[in-house]
């Protein structure tokens, strides 16, 4: 079982990363399925964007998704812990989320799926993995700590609340803050307006063409990763980098840029034993979207602005 530290409704949880590994990976792939479902039936929308969750008040949510001439969702609830699939038609079916292998849950999914008149077909097998399982026959990932999934959610409702008021102080193209289940990671991403250099892809079991989509532009990318260091860690990179962008002040103090990794890291830790959690991830937000726009020159004049500019009218 995950270590609790702190109880499951603590603003900023500790969940040590060795603690739920196992549940972590197979996570990881049932959000794959979950995404692929919403990834077969979504057109697409610029960088991949019609494809990834959101965090809820709950879990995680794929949103609306259209189907012929009506719509349906799916919710992981890791209250409850039921993965919870609705339509338009007023049909509504559960799979439990429990210990349990892949294969079990991709069989389970999408017969609710079929029970609910609902065709679909997702690619068979996982992306951005080294071992690529085809879900139907992945036996070996088959953990569910619920306190872990738990405390993941509760994480990630607080990396998605800053975030997303890191987010209101740009008002050039940026992208919703949400979970790319391919990395297992929560984003959020702006754009300078300038068209960037061809990505040389290299993502393991991903097309070099699924990277050129999402790294079309030139940009500023933020989030947190549950895997990387003890808790977890928030990260920000910017692609394709300008010169002395590893070199930039950054902060808080805990942050540092990796050059393995070519991206600055924040560990967990170190927002959650802030005296004010927030401000030091604001912080680390701010400045590391500096190292990019400062040095890569984006008109900063023209894509930023005070959230706060009509408070005076309401």
């Amino acid at each position: 079982m995950a270590q609790q530290i702190a109880h499951p409704t603590a603003a900023w949880p500790r969940l040590r990363v060795e603690d739920w590994s196992d549940t972590r990976d197979t996570l990881h792939m049932w959000t794959q399925i979950v995404g692929k479902i919403r990834l077969s039936q979504a057109p697409l929308i610029n960088h991949w964007w019609q494809v990834p969750l959101y965090v809820t008040p709950r879990g995680l949510t794929t949103s609306t998704i259209p189907y012929r001439t009506g719509a349906f969702d799916i919710e992981f609830d890791f209250v409850d812990h039921q993965l919870h699939l609705r339509s338009d038609s007023g049909a509504v079916r559960h799979v439990r989320l429990e210990p349990k292998p892949v294969a079990r849950f991709h069989e389970e999914t999408l017969e609710a799926l079929d029970e609910m008149g609902i065709e679909t077909t997702i690619q068979s097998h996982p992306n951005e993995v080294e071992t690529a399982i085809p879900f139907a026959e992945d036996d070996r990932h088959a953990s569910y700590d619920a306190d872990a999934a738990h405390l993941f959610w509760r994480q990630l409702l607080q990396a998605n609340r800053v975030m997303g008021e890191f987010r209101t102080r740009f008002v050039g193209k940026v992208s919703p803050v949400h979970l790319f289940w391919g990395s297992l990671d929560l984003a959020c991403t702006r754009f300078s307006g300038r068209t960037a250099p061809l990505h040389p892809g290299g993502a393991p079991h991903v097309g070099d063409w699924v990277m050129q989509e999402a790294y079309s532009h030139e940009l500023s990318s933020c989030g947190f990763w549950p895997s990387e260091g003890t808790e977890g860690a928030f990260y920000a990179y910017a692609y394709p980098p300008p010169d002395g962008f590893g070199e930039y002040p950054v902060g808080p103090a805990e942050a540092f840029y990796s050059e393995e990794k070519g991206e600055y890291l924040l560990p967990y830790e170190a927002v959650r034993t802030a005296d004010d959690p927030d401000r030091a991830l604001l912080r680390f937000l701010q400045t590391t979207y500096e190292a990019a726009a400062e040095p890569g020159g984006w008109d900063r004049a023209m894509l930023e602005d005070d959230p706060a500019r009509w408070n005076d009218h309401t």
